[in-house]
């Protein structure tokens, strides 16, 4: 510890401070360190010193209340007292305390920091024992009386005065501290002046107590009692004694936290207007009252080809406005500038603006006028219309377009329905409809029913993939196809096997596929005969046993192969029995989860409704598949066909 403290070139001492053992016992303080500054200062050896109490270097023992003032601030305390060197004289000094160890302890180290006055008093008291302690008195009261005077007029200015130990810790503040920081003059003295400063301010200026340099108008950053933060102009002047070392800091600090804000908020609020005219998708442009431009930003540089530099100080319409629409607008403006009358100004309008390379393009542009004094300054907002142009015309072509589409459609639509059945088939033994509800608006999907002989009723339905013309298209075909057949005798079987290697060919070439249910009543056998192509098993509703099964029988989809057999198979139909024959589009249907609405909630459906009338059944069936998925249009063709042999009490 001796040799850290001896490193220092201030006049250095520690002190082993004593707490009372009693109420009416006092505080006992003893040397226990001193570095050879101070030593030297009062004329000893260190180890002279050493263990002896404080008051062989003070000219009067320290009053108890000021060793009860250290303890009680804790940090640092500063005193105004005088020094006794060996050879007794006098030297008036300030000390500054500061306690190092904990002070709930019995002993406490505490720091002595040891600062001679200025050289004037120091010459008066070296003269003193020759019997001039009167004058000494006087010049010292004069010092004195001229200070407090400074101080005075300082706190009436309403900037803080300051003074700083050579340490950096405040042995003097004006009232202004108060104002400016919210602290009491009290509670600043014996603070270090970084406590003050805010964190980014503590390691920046650091070093301006110790370099013994004036510093001038230095902008602080400090922290204010309520935490907000203040900024100040801080001036600093070292006092420095004749032996060279620093005595102390003086300084003054002036409140700018208000004129900063204005300033930043300014820089900032033109840096933000510039940021937005520069990033700006429009062209933004101001031009005075003589018609010429005074500012033009990064838009109208890449729109009209001349840069701000080119622009600023040149006639708006030289350069922007076509040759044959410049005598209007300069009529125009002096026009407004004599009337105020400017019909176009604070409105939106289109014009043809000119590049620097000739070309003309379309613009929409909006002008406000704004009087600064006597005069005018005109700001042009201009943004390009060429995309937006082009795209009107394209919406235009599209729409003439979508017209004739829908036409087409409408046409394609009536020819799609007047393929399908007009009517359903009711006679007293049996009963056939069908519904077709397309994807988009015409389909793929295809259902029939017809009479290929007075004894055998024809009944299917097809799925064409896809949705929209392609697949119409094979649909109509494929119809013409199995009309062409119904004309000749034949089974279903047969039937599927002529149509595939009829349709094969052209299905191969377009990438589609067909898949088909074909089945056939013997109204005099009451039997189905039926044959599949890959379609969905229609549901066979027996009223017998009130039970549902799948009508499947092997065969491949239409389309993949040439010369394929198809499986055909017979089963008697019974009183009330129900055939319900549906596309995948109605299973396959999702709802918003993406759930399907799947077989079991058709059968379901099927099983309640199967005694009802073909019609009720067919609603019911699009009323619950429209609920399960929220939708009256959905992204597959919806095709029902119920045949359903009436019900007869023998």
């Amino acid at each position: 510890m001796q040799q850290q403290i001896n490193d220092f070139y201030l006049n250095i001492i520690i002190v082993e401070l004593s707490l009372p053992q009693s109420a009416d016992a006092g505080f006992a303080a003893h040397i226990k360190l001193i570095n050879s500054a101070a030593a030297r200062l009062l004329g000893y050896q260190q180890n002279e010193l050493i263990f002896k109490p404080i008051e062989i270097i003070l000219e009067a023992v320290i009053q108890q209340d000021v060793w009860q003032s250290v303890l009680t601030n804790s940090t640092h305390h500063t005193i105004y007292t005088r020094l006794v060197d060996k050879t007794k004289k006098k030297l008036p000094a300030l000390i500054a305390f500061s306690i190092l160890s904990d002070i709930n302890a019995e002993k406490i180290e505490v720091l002595l920091v040891l600062n001679l006055i200025i050289d004037t008093e120091k010459h008066v008291i070296d003269n003193q024992d020759t019997g001039n302690q009167n004058h000494f008195e006087d010049v010292l009261s004069a010092l004195r009386e001229s200070e407090e005077r400074f101080r005075q007029m300082a706190e009436m200015t309403g900037e803080w005065l300051w003074e700083q130990d050579p340490l950096g810790f405040y042995i003097y503040s004006s009232t202004a501290v108060n104002q400016i920081l919210g602290f009491s003059q009290d509670y600043v003295l014996g603070k270090h002046y970084t406590e003050f400063l805010t964190l980014a301010d503590k390691a920046s200026q650091q070093s301006y107590s110790t370099n013994q340099q004036p510093f001038y108008a230095l902008v602080n950053h400090y922290q204010h009692k309520d935490g907000h933060e203040v900024m100040t102009e801080s001036t600093g002047l070292p006092i420095i004694g004749t032996d060279g070392k620093l005595l102390k800091w003086r300084g003054v600090d002036h409140d700018i936290t208000i004129r900063k804000h204005y300033q930043d908020a300014l820089i900032d609020s033109e840096k933000r207007t510039r940021l937005i005219i520069d990033s700006s998708i429009n062209a933004i442009i101001l031009m005075d009252s003589y018609g010429l431009v005074t500012d033009w930003n990064h838009r109208a540089e890449k729109m009209f080809g001349w840069s701000a530099q080119e622009a600023i100080g040149q006639r708006l319409d030289d350069l922007i406005i076509p040759q044959r629409f410049r005598r209007l607008h300069r009529k125009g403006l002096q026009t407004f500038l004599h009337t105020g009358v400017g019909p176009l100004l604070n409105k939106q309008i289109e014009q043809v603006a000119l590049r620097r390379d000739g070309t003309e393009f379309p613009v929409e542009i909006s002008v406000s006028p704004l009087k600064l004094g006597n005069s005018y300054i005109f700001s042009g907002f201009v943004h390009d219309i060429t995309d937006r142009k082009a795209a009107e015309q394209e919406i235009q072509q599209a729409q003439v377009k979508l017209a004739v589409a829908r036409s087409e459609i409408n046409i394609a639509r009536q020819i799609q329905a007047s393929l399908l059945p007009a009517a359903p088939i009711k006679t007293p033994d049996f009963e056939v409809t069908g519904f077709c509800l397309p994807a988009d608006q015409v389909g793929g999907d295809y259902y029939d029913y017809f009479y290929r002989t007075d004894e055998q009723l024809d009944m299917l339905i097809a799925d064409v993939s896809g949705h929209s013309f392609g697949p119409a298209m094979f649909m109509v075909e494929a119809r013409s196809a199995i009309r062409v057949q119904a004309k000749q005798s034949g089974f279903p079987a047969n039937t599927l096997r002529l149509l595939n290697n009829f349709l094969f060919q052209d299905l191969n070439k377009a990438d589609f596929f067909i898949t088909l249910f074909y089945c056939q009543y013997d109204i005099a056998q009451q039997q189905l005969r039926f044959s599949n192509a890959g379609h969905p098993p229609p549901l066979h509703y027996s009223f017998e046993n009130k039970s549902c099964q799948q009508l499947d029988a092997d065969g491949l989809i239409l389309g993949v192969r040439e010369n394929v057999q198809f499986e055909e198979k017979t089963f008697s139909m019974g009183n009330g029995d129900v055939i319900l024959i549906y596309t995948d589009g109605v299973t396959e249907a999702e709802d918003l989860f993406g759930e399907f609405f799947g077989l079991n909630r058709l059968t379901n459906t099927f099983l309640k409704h199967a005694e009802q009338s073909p019609q009720v059944l067919i609603k019911a069936i699009l009323d619950y598949l429209k609920r399960f998925c929220l939708r009256e249009v959905f992204n597959d063709d919806i095709t029902l066909l119920v045949f359903k042999k009436e019900y007869h009490d023998h």
